[in-house]
């Protein structure tokens, strides 16, 4: 070039139409939601490191009261973790500031699955709750949730967090600890599974139970002890 030539100036191009070997590259920013998400995904991968563990609970029992009481599967699997929580005191609490932390209260964070990110708004005192007012809290939280009708105060406060991964469809299904809490749970679509009984092959509704724990809180032990807490509650 020319000593003194100016070259003609060319706009640069925005960073959703730079060519590249996987095509043309569009960004997305990602939305409050997904922020947070990223955020707090990070944070639990960073810091607590965990252990996961998974059960096929027999669900005929629960199925049947579904029909019979008219509660929704959502509701019962809340009672039933409310109940081993109880029934495992260690699972309510946190691994914090390298102490244990145990809470008084029992409320279960929900996790409702959307196509951009999660909202997990808590049902506070869920063990103080029969699966007839929890299948109607539930469902109303849910409504607000994702018409965006709740304040902060809603998504605050849960000491565990539970995620029904059947109502997507899959048989089974990790999940990520929501910090400070010490552990989390996700079961799996409720399906038709071979069984042996009284000597006969039958067929038996099963779920697959998926708890990831923190293990500087929560040992095997004690965390197969809470999914055999959800299971027998979730057998009753």
């Amino acid at each position: 070039m020319l000593s003194g030539m100016l070259e003609p100036h060319v706009p640069p191009q925005p960073p959703s139409a730079i060519p590249s070997a996987k095509g043309d590259v569009e960004i997305d920013e990602p939305n409050p939601a997904q922020r947070t998400v990223a955020r707090r995904t990070a944070e639990a991968r960073a810091t607590i490191p965990d252990l996961e563990l998974s059960l096929d609970v027999p669900m005929g029992v629960a199925v049947h009261r579904q029909a019979g009481e008219r509660v929704s599967l959502d509701a019962l699997l809340v009672a039933a973790v409310a109940a081993a929580l109880r029934a495992v005191p260690r699972a309510n609490g946190a691994y914090r500031d390298a102490r244990f932390e145990a809470y008084s209260r029992v409320n279960v964070g929900f996790v409702i699955a959307r196509d951009e990110a999660y909202l997990i708004p808590t049902v506070f005192d869920a063990d103080e709750k029969s699966p007839a007012e929890l299948t109607a809290e539930i469902a109303q939280l849910t409504e607000d949730a994702l018409a965006r009708r709740l304040a902060p105060p809603a998504f605050s406060g849960a000491t565990f967090t539970l995620w029904n991964a059947g109502a997507l469809g899959l048989s089974r299904a990790g999940i990520v600890i929501n910090p400070p809490q010490a552990a989390a749970l996700a079961a799996g679509a409720v399906r038709e599974l071979p069984a042996v009984r009284a000597g006969e092959l039958v067929s038996e509704p099963v779920a697959t139970l998926t708890l990831a724990c923190d293990h500087r809180i929560l040992y095997g032990g004690q965390a197969a002890a809470f999914l055999a807490a959800v299971s027998d509650a979730l057998q009753r």
